[in-house]
C-alpha cells in the first residue's frame, strides 16, 4: 500500500485510539467518585447505627440504678450486654457489607422495642412505690395530688423515656361529633338523638409502634356524667368510664375513623365533652353545644 495512503489512515487511528482512552479514563474517574459518595454516605449510616446502639447501652446503665429489683436488674444487665456485643459487632463490619449492615439495623430496631418496654415497667415500678410511700406519709389531698404529678413524665423519666412517650404518644385531629337519629339521619332535636357519630383522623408519626390500637371515646354530658357508659379504661393510674370504643390496625400513617356511639338516656342542653383515649393516652379533645 501506498505510505500517502497508510500515513493518514495510522493518524485517524492514533486520533480515535487517543479520544477512547481519554473517554475510559473520564468515566472510570466519574464512576471513582460515585463509588466514594456510596461508600461515604454507608459510613454515615453506619456511626449512626453505632451511635444508637451506644444510647440504648447507656440508658441500660441508667435504668439499672433507679431500680431494687435484682430479678430485673438482671434482665437488663442480659439485655445491655446483649446491645454491647452487637455494637462490636457493627463496628466491626464494613460498612459496604450490605448484608451484615441490613442485619445489624434489624436487631437494632427489635433492640428500641426491647428498651420500650423496660422504660414502660419500670415507669410502672416507680409510680407504685411512690403511691405506697405517699399513702404512708401524707394526707389524703396530698396523696391525690402526688398522683396527678406521676401520671406525667417528671424531669427525672423524662432523660429515659422521651423518646419513647413521643413515638407512643397519637394525635387525634379534625373531630367531629354528628347527632343521630335511630335510622342515621342527622338530627340537631336533643329528644330525637339516638346516638352519636363521631369522626375524627390519627395523625401521621412514624416514630409510633405499629399494630393493633384499641381507641375508647368518653362523652360527658352537661352535669359532668359520662354519657351511656360501656365499660372501663386506664388513663393516669386510674380507670375512667367510655361510651365506645373500636379497635384498628395503625401503620403510622394518618388513619381516619369513625365511631357510632348509642344513646340510652334523654338529653339536655348544654356543652358535652368528648375525649379520645388510646394507649392510656388523652390523644383529643372538644366540646361540642347542643340547644
Amino acid at each position: 500500500m501506498n505510505k500517502k495512503v497508510i500515513i493518514p489512515i495510522f493518524a485517524v487511528l492514533l486520533v480515535l485510539l487517543v479520544g477512547v482512552v481519554l473517554f475510559l479514563s473520564h468515566s472510570l474517574n466519574e464512576q471513582k467518585e460515585v463509588n466514594q459518595e456510596m461508600m461515604e454516605l454507608a459510613e454515615l449510616d453506619k456511626k449512626e447505627m453505632e451511635n444508637e446502639y451506644q444510647q440504648f447501652a447507656d440508658q441500660y446503665s441508667e435504668m439499672k440504678t433507679r431500680i431494687n429489683n435484682d430479678s430485673l436488674v438482671a434482665q437488663l444487665t442480659k439485655e445491655q450486654m446483649r446491645t454491647q456485643e452487637l455494637l462490636k459487632e457493627l463496628k466491626e463490619v464494613k460498612s459496604n457489607d450490605a448484608r451484615e449492615i441490613a442485619r445489624l439495623k434489624k436487631e437494632l430496631a427489635t433492640c428500641r422495642a426491647i428498651i420500650r418496654s423496660y422504660i414502660i415497667e419500670i415507669d410502672s415500678l416507680n409510680r407504685l412505690n411512690q403511691n405506697l410511700r405517699e399513702e404512708n406519709s401524707q394526707i389524703r389531698g396530698q396523696y391525690e395530688e402526688a398522683n396527678r404529678q406521676i401520671a406525667g413524665l417528671n424531669t427525672e423519666k423524662a432523660s429515659l423515656s422521651e423518646k419513647v412517650a413521643i413515638a407512643a404518644q397519637l394525635d387525634a385531629t379534625a373531630i367531629s361529633l354528628q347527632p343521630q337519629t335511630s335510622n342515621g339521619k342527622a338530627t340537631k332535636k336533643l329528644k330525637k338523638i339516638r346516638k352519636f357519630l363521631l369522626t375524627f383522623n390519627i395523625a401521621k408519626n412514624v416514630t409510633a409502634a405499629a399494630g393493633n390500637k384499641t381507641v375508647y371515646v368518653q362523652i360527658k354530658t352537661p352535669t359532668n356524667v359520662v354519657l351511656s357508659s360501656a365499660g372501663t379504661t386506664a388513663y393516669e393510674n386510674r380507670h375512667i368510664q367510655y361510651t365506645a370504643k373500636k379497635t384498628i390496625e395503625y401503620t403510622g400513617e394518618e388513619t381516619p375513623m369513625s365511631i357510632y356511639c348509642n344513646i340510652s338516656e334523654a338529653l339536655i342542653a348544654g356543652t358535652y365533652r368528648v375525649s379520645i383515649f388510646c394507649d392510656g393516652n388523652m390523644i383529643g379533645s372538644r366540646s361540642f353545644s347542643f340547644e
